[in-house]
């Protein structure tokens, strides 16, 4: 019995080959899996060369690569396997050129954007990542900053008025009013006044159209002289003045890109907001206000906390 037993125990040159043809299949498998994913812009600038440096790290079996979008081929002729990443409005205008191609992400694109660009047909070949905060978890910022804040007074265009429904949706279960207006000439301060007057906080919506560096005097001006907040519509503006806003910054994209390069493209989402993200407040602004400084940190944890909740 015992020489039988010793006849099946393995040799060491046995116990080597079998090694070898262990590691010759986890190599051939990480192989098989590696992606081939291409990021493609108008310009390699540092900050691009950034984050495809800080996307290879995470994805070190993978080839992650940035190719000028001048440099590119007509959509159609990249292979269909690649992983395609645009990274501007460029890119995405080229993409749209024709359907045939590999699957697309669209990194950091407005629903104005997006609009302007598709209407109500989005194409089904791309998987539109937002760059502006959700609606709902800008309302939820308001809410818990400024609990006693009823009357939500926004501020649209023809370009943005379609936000509204969706707003107005979002504002009914936290008992907020929204109180719409619309302001399609900026040079005319009537309806923004209009709008201070008739609210207890303005959000602002990512609309290029009514805040950018010519209105922004106007607007933070006007409301801070009636003691009005002004919430988003980003960090930007944060910066220049308006009280807080939520935002995702490049390590919660990151985050998004690789889970979604681990799911094969059949499975992206056709639209999807960042789950993770932060919270920026301008704190001489809030005391400005009378609002206590808030803990950003804490104030993300919470909403976030609020989102995962059924």
């Amino acid at each position: 019995m015992r020489y039988a037993m010793s006849r099946k125990m393995p040799t060491a040159a046995q116990w080597l080959a079998g090694l070898c043809l262990f590691l010759t299949a986890w190599l051939h498998g990480v192989a098989v899996q590696a992606a081939d994913i291409l990021l493609t812009g108008a310009e390699e600038s540092p900050g691009v060369q950034s984050f495809v440096q800080a996307l290879s790290e995470l994805r070190p079996t993978d080839r992650v690569h940035f190719q000028p979008l001048a440099s590119l081929p007509a959509p159609g002729k990249l292979p269909s396997s690649l992983r395609l990443i645009l990274l501007d409005l460029p890119s995405l205008d080229w993409r749209m050129q024709e359907p045939q191609g590999p699957a697309t992400l669209v990194l950091r694109i407005s629903r104005l954007q997006a609009r302007q660009r598709f209407g109500n047909a989005q194409p089904p070949h791309l998987s539109l990542l937002w760059s502006d905060p959700p609606l709902s978890r800008q309302l939820q910022l308001i809410r818990r900053i400024l609990p006693q804040a009823q009357r939500v007074g926004v501020l649209f265009d023809q370009h943005s008025e379609f936000l509204l429904k969706e707003l107005q949706s979002a504002a009914r279960p936290l008992n907020l009013l929204i109180v719409p207006q619309r302001w399609d000439n900026t040079h005319d301060s009537r309806p923004l006044q209009t709008v201070l007057k008739n609210s207890d906080v303005l959000l602002g919506l990512d609309d290029p159209d009514l805040y950018n560096p010519r209105t922004a005097k106007n607007l933070l001006l006007s409301s801070y002289s009636r003691q009005l907040a002004l919430i988003g519509p980003n960090v930007s503006f944060v910066r220049a003045g308006s009280l807080a806003s939520t935002y995702s910054d490049q390590s919660d994209w990151l985050t998004v890109l690789d889970e979604l390069l681990d799911r094969p493209p059949a499975a992206w989402p056709r639209a999807l907001y960042p789950e993770r993200f932060k919270v920026s407040s301008n704190a001489q602004v809030a005391r400005s206000l009378g609002i206590e400084p808030m803990n950003e940190a804490s104030v993300a944890e919470e909403l976030a906390e609020g989102e995962r909740r059924p």
